[in-house]
């Protein structure tokens, strides 16, 4: 789980790095190289900070969504282990119901 936290401290960081690149390079318009060098993407500032905010997003989702599925997982567990304590104890009831002899029916009568 710690390597997951590094990488994404890591993509964080780039991430930074890359758009305070940019934004020093082109005040107005901003031009995003394309990977494996296949030219360059020219837009606004505006939709750069749009992008940017998006994939702000999508690594706060990466950091929250752990953390949420094993607490998923965790309750999951607990109401399965819950439902088959509370079968065992209704079945242990059941069959300790069916051997007692039953009450004689003078003692049930107020004097």
């Amino acid at each position: 789980m710690r390597l997951v936290g590094f990488v994404q401290v890591l993509l964080l960081l780039a991430l930074g790095a890359y758009l305070l690149l940019v934004a020093l390079e082109n005040p107005a318009t901003v031009r995003l190289p394309l990977p494996l060098g296949q030219g360059e993407l020219v837009v606004s500032v505006g939709s750069t900070v749009a992008l940017s905010m998006a994939l702000g997003a999508a690594y706060a989702a990466l950091l929250l969504l752990p953390p949420l599925w094993v607490a998923g997982q965790r309750r999951r567990r607990a109401v399965r282990e819950r439902q088959a304590l509370e079968g065992r104890l209704a079945a242990a009831l059941q069959a300790r119901l069916g051997t007692l002899p039953s009450a004689p029916e003078q003692a049930l009568e107020p004097r």
